[in-house]
């Protein structure tokens, strides 16, 4: 598959990492030439130096032979445009669009049937909300996913010293959830994945992956004592893109203060949001944070867009009396600074969006992709459909489909409904499948097991 990423940010480094070594032709445009030879650099791509909006720089990039575009530089309209451009001219490429303005997103009919011939609108800063959002629902949990359209979660938790999971072989969990829709779909250890089975026991600093129907998500995470106490009293760090939304999206329910340093943004944030106040200073200022009651916050969310003052203001919160801190970082590589910081959970944005792009990208019928574990793993929502070649999996059962060992089953939604999966599950027509490739060189199995028809 040959695919065009306009864009060599962190968003299209992150969309090309992830696709180059799955068989694909990859094309990266930028106006910025340093950017394209890091890439170069590390990555076995072509690149092409220019404006992406340009019809001559899009066909030096091969755009009339291209299969999908993915627009993810960092001005909306450039994207936009340039989609617009590449439908008028090209019509082959399926064309995605990174959108990241409200202004756009909330009218409707301007990305519809009747609007812009764009094919895929994502918007990087709402799924990081709704991410965010995620974990203020559970507390307790270090990632929450959702699958079928809502119907199913993906969660995972922490195993901390002396706690109820320490030593427990997977197998004795069952009596405790005594749930057969419920499933261990992996456990990492020191980064690593481990293959699930009964016989394996659970040790401190695990990350353990549960998947499960949504309505039994808090009685699990209540059964494991994971579940914490509701989040209430909220503190947002930064109110750029993804502080708005969250200040929005919580401010009905919760008591929601907002920290901003620059002053036209912060009088524009007073003027927009309706029952958050909103705090100008420096979200790393002590004074600021203990004159604001920052020992009785249940949660300081620190999403500011600069990484170091993320980490710094987290750390500072907590160590301030703050219960739980989440901090949003864009450099990968910045996770490893966090451990002693008393930071609770990290955010990585790159890897939010990243699944959002991938399912459109697959050559499976995939209706949902989570890229987990810094996008070593896959979490997937994968569409069965009856073929005449030998591998489809209508009408056969589990156990005779041989998956390779790192593919875990972790849900089956048949009607809308979930049902318990195990060895002799027989798959129908248009069964939601939620699995766990432990190794995303796992999912070209997948692909070819849900084709698309």
């Amino acid at each position: 598959m040959k695919i065009v990423i306009l864009g060599a940010g962190m968003a299209g480094s992150s969309v090309a990492e992830a696709l180059v070594n799955e068989e694909n032709d990859i094309v990266v445009v930028d106006a910025r030439q340093d950017l394209l030879d890091a890439l170069k650099d590390h990555f076995d791509i072509a690149t092409v130096t220019g404006n992406a909006a340009h019809p001559t720089v899009l066909e030096q990039a091969g755009i009339d032979n291209a299969d999908i575009v993915i627009a993810v530089t960092e001005s909306d309209e450039t994207n936009m445009l340039a989609c617009l451009i590449i439908k008028a001219l090209y019509p082959r490429p399926k064309t995605i669009a990174r959108v990241r303005a409200i202004d756009y997103l909330k009218r409707p009919g301007l990305f519809g049937a009747e609007g812009l011939a764009i094919d895929i609108i994502i918007s990087p800063e709402h799924i990081v909300m709704e991410s965010i959002r995620n974990l203020v629902e559970f507390p307790g949990a270090l990632h929450v996913s959702e699958f079928a359209g809502g119907l199913v979660r993906l969660f995972s938790v922490k195993v901390v010293e002396n706690g109820f999971l320490t030593g427990k072989k997977i197998r004795t969990l069952k009596e405790r959830l005594s749930d057969s829709k419920t499933r261990v779909v992996a456990i990492f250890r020191d980064g690593k994945p481990l293959l699930v089975s009964g016989d394996v026991s659970i040790e401190t600093d695990d990350e353990v992956f549960f998947i499960a129907p949504s309505q039994e998500v808090k009685r699990v995470l209540k059964a494991l004592d994971k579940l914490e106490a509701p989040i209430k009293r909220v503190i947002i760090a930064g109110g750029g893109h993804i502080g708005k939304r969250l200040a929005l999206a919580l401010e009905k329910n919760h008591q929601v203060k907002l920290i901003e340093k620059d002053p036209i943004r912060a009088h524009k944030m007073a003027n927009e949001l309706n029952n958050t106040v909103v705090l100008l200073g420096d979200c790393a200022n002590e004074n600021l944070l203990l004159d604001e009651s920052i020992d009785s916050a249940d949660l300081f969310c620190a999403i500011t867009n600069n990484d170091g003052v993320n980490i710094v203001s987290a750390s500072l919160a907590k160590s301030l009396g703050a219960r739980k801190t989440i901090c949003l970082l864009n450099q990968n590589s910045y996770t490893k600074l966090v451990p002693g910081t008393g930071i609770d959970v990290t955010v990585l944005p790159n890897q939010e969006t990243l699944g959002s792009i991938l399912k459109h990208v697959r050559r499976g019928d995939l209706a949902q992709v989570t890229s987990l574990c810094g996008g070593t793993a896959e979490a997937i929502e994968a569409i069965a459909h009856a073929s005449n070649e030998e591998n489809s999996v209508v009408g056969r059962s589990v156990d005779s489909i041989n998956f390779p060992p790192g593919i875990v089953m972790g849900a089956l939604i048949r009607n809308s409904e979930v049902i318990p999966i195990h060895h002799d599950t027989v798959f129908a027509e248009n069964d939601h499948v939620v699995m766990f490739a432990m190794d995303k060189k796992l999912v070209s199995n997948i692909e070819s097991t849900f084709k698309r028809i």
